[in-house]
């Protein structure tokens, strides 16, 4: 009989903490039973969101403390070590769990992956990398806040790390674009068009050049390379669009002849409503540690928690990071 997958839940973390990640452990339990959680946190705390009923798949684990969203990062490395997002990674350090998801502080958690987990050996930094929707299948991005000033052979190696991450779901020959202020071979910081360089003359980068944000949806490519200050703001800046305009439309609907029209086009709303809700793609992995991370968004809801720790069992079981570092010695 095989050994199950086993994850690690950060469940103090977040906004929201257990009120969130337990009912999102209870139902992800049952979705897939094959798989053990292991939750990290106040077990008190926890038992009383999971109203004493937890299925034998998920084992509660005891951390004392919790680091707040507001934390510095670099105090957590000296003071975070009881608290349960330490505990998750040094799971997954120990090899007990094949996958780590937090919702918490994203700057605690890259500094902590990186000390407790580590990077893989070749991969200068990680990388948050999101899937999100295009015009036709997907676009994965990175990087996403990791790192706000990058070097031009960083953002090459994120190309890298980005199509091992497309190929292993499911895309042949991903195609590449540095997301940049114009599409013209001048434009953008020399850091950009020094990357743009590289990219050209490399043999195993799909490179097919610059890419403005507007064009970040169309679906011309499946990889977008960016700085992490860039990227976090074109996701946000998508995230509030996307919110924007399901309001927009439910408010259209709400009342007199909309909600008649509301009522004749609701399987096409609900459909369109589940494909843009930003809940639907909630995870970030951090590309190119010893190990599958995720940081679920700080204001999740229980469903987008859910997401996320698919999101870590797809890395788990594709083995990402595996794939990722018999690749760097290539590089």
């Amino acid at each position: 009989m095989s050994t199950p997958i086993r994850l690690a839940l950060d469940a103090m973390s977040g906004d929201f903490g257990p009120r969130i990640t337990i009912p999102a452990a209870q139902k992800f339990a049952q979705i897939a039973p094959h798989v053990h959680l292991q939750v990290y946190g106040d077990p008190v705390a926890i038992r009383a969101a999971a109203d004493n009923a937890l299925p034998a798949n998920i084992s509660i684990h005891t951390a004392h403390s919790v680091i707040p969203m507001g934390a510095d990062p670099r105090k957590t490395l000296r003071q975070g070590q009881d608290s349960s997002m330490w505990l998750s990674l040094q799971a997954l350090a120990d090899k007990q769990v094949q996958a780590c998801v937090s919702a918490g502080n994203s700057g605690a958690l890259m500094l902590i992956s990186r000390r407790v987990v580590g990077v893989i050996p070749g991969v200068e930094v990680p990388a948050f990398s999101k899937v999100m929707p295009a015009e036709s299948g997907f676009t994965l991005m990175l990087d996403l806040g990791g790192n706000l000033h990058c070097s031009s052979e960083q953002l090459v190696q994120f190309a890298r790390m980005g199509q091992i991450q497309a190929c292993a779901a499911g895309v042949q020959s991903p195609r590449v674009a540095l997301l940049n202020i114009g599409a013209e071979a001048g434009k953008g910081t020399r850091t950009i068009r020094d990357a743009a360089a590289i990219m050209e003359r490399a043999a195993d980068i799909n490179f097919l050049g610059y890419l403005e944000a507007d064009a970040i949806f169309n679906g011309e490519v499946e990889v977008i390379v960016c700085d992490g200050f860039s990227g976090n703001v074109a996701l946000k800046t998508s995230e509030g669009v996307a919110r924007l305009l399901t309001r927009r439309i439910e408010k259209s609907f709400a009342s007199g002849l909309g909600r008649l029209a509301g009522l004749l086009l609701w399987p096409i709303l609900r459909r369109w409503r589940m494909e843009f809700n930003p809940d639907a793609y909630n995870g970030a992995v951090l590309a190119g540690l010893d190990g599958v991370v995720v940081k679920s968004h700080g204001g999740a809801g229980v469903d987008a928690t859910v997401n996320a720790l698919h999101l870590a069992l797809e890395h788990a079981q594709t083995g990402v990071p595996e794939k990722i570092a018999k690749a760097v010695t290539s590089f």
